[in-house]
């Protein structure tokens, strides 16, 4: 980093002239039919393509170089950029998020790696005040355009310090935008778009989706791919019930829906992809479609993102609803390390399933259950 900013020429107001190694064309044929990949790949694909259409983009966080990335996401990205482009820092959040943003300030494009959102909380005072504000406290002088990533909320057996979910943390931040991505399709498209952006993007991964493979298009796989920040995804129609789900809980809202079909309950699952800007207008469509809704997501009850979506569907939609709302979230205490604890501590597909048949007025009264 510190050679691209040594190499900055002013000239005119001309952009920064950098030295970059030869870059693969971004020229690629693909076949038409669709091909598996992981999430780890796509999220590696899209900043490999990024830090090669624009050499204003680096990358830095612990073990992001020589180690290849905690979790292999910035693999072989050393060895094509260099040291100057990939950089290992020492361990102290608070130092490199703040360099970040420097760097931010003067031009760049920084994309800054937590080992977990955990982390971000040393941070937290360059994301939010130094970051998230200067846009507006400058009158729209000092633009941002840096990319916060990493894995956030629980994993396996990892504890309360390493498995908080902020995703409402940093959506009621104003300046941030928040991202969630669930498939690899929503990991290249919504990077991509993060990275190009103006402004700080809070980039909310989960480690246990890494490994995941689903199917991506040529379309998906073209160098050019982006998805639109603030705008979420019909994942599958239905017409009886909305289930609004981000991240991880997205799998769990499908595998949810696919029960429920077998009992004649046709749920509609919006994939909300971009936790600020929300998309309003998509799930209250849905709302006024199903008249029924159930949110899922993983983290606390109080003050949440269901929470939120709760309140939009009441101040826009409330004529349409035909049952109270229902909220599924994580459980109300930091995150168990006992694994049968753990499991209660995080919403299940039986919980998607009992609230949805709650909302459709199905669900088997307490007291022939009991």
């Amino acid at each position: 980093m510190w050679g691209i900013l040594r190499q900055k020429v002013v000239a005119g107001g001309g952009s920064p002239l950098v030295r970059i190694r030869p870059a693969i064309s971004a020229l690629r044929s693909y076949s038409s039919a669709s091909k598996e990949m992981t999430v780890r790949d796509a999220l590696n694909s899209a900043l490999d393509e990024e830090m090669s259409a624009d050499p204003k983009v680096f990358l830095m966080g612990e073990e992001v170089g020589e180690y290849q990335g905690a979790y292999k996401i910035t693999k072989g990205l050393l060895d094509k950029y260099g040291p100057e482009r990939v950089l290992d820092t020492p361990i102290t959040e608070a130092g490199f998020t703040g360099i970040g943003v420097g760097a931010a300030y003067y031009g760049l494009k920084p994309v800054v790696e937590f080992m977990t959102f955990n982390f971000s909380m040393q941070a937290i005072d360059h994301i939010i005040n130094s970051a998230a504000k200067s846009n507006y406290m400058s009158a729209g002088q000092i633009n941002v355009p840096i990319v916060f990533r990493g894995p956030n909320g629980a994993a396996a057996g990892v504890g309360a310090q390493h498995s908080h979910c902020y995703a409402a943390w940093y959506s009621s931040c104003p300046g941030l935008k928040v991202l969630a991505p669930y498939s690899s399709e929503d990991a290249r498209g919504l990077l991509k778009a993060a990275i190009r952006d103006p402004d700080p993007v809070v980039f909310l991964e989960n480690e246990l989706l890494y490994g995941e493979s689903f199917p991506v298009s040529a379309e998906v796989l073209d160098s050019s791919f982006c998805l639109p920040i603030g705008k979420a995804k019909i994942e599958r129609e239905g017409k009886d019930v909305t289930i609004t789900a981000f991240s991880k809980m997205v799998g769990l809202s499908l595998k949810a829906a696919d029960i429920l079909a077998k009992e004649g309950i046709r749920a509609e699952v919006i994939n909300l992809r971009s936790i600020r800007p929300l998309d309003r207008a998509t799930i209250n469509a849905s709302v006024r479609k199903t008249n029924r809704l159930v949110t899922v997501e993983e983290g606390f009850p109080q003050h949440g993102i269901g929470a939120e979506i709760c309140t939009s569907v009441v101040e826009e939609s409330f004529g349409y609803l035909d049952a109270p709302v229902e909220r599924i979230t994580g459980a109300d205490v930091p995150m168990p390390y006992a694994a049968n604890l753990e499991r209660l501590a995080v919403p299940q597909v039986e919980d998607i399933v009992r609230a949805a048949k709650r909302a459709c007025y199905r669900s088997v009264p307490m007291a022939a259950a009991a």
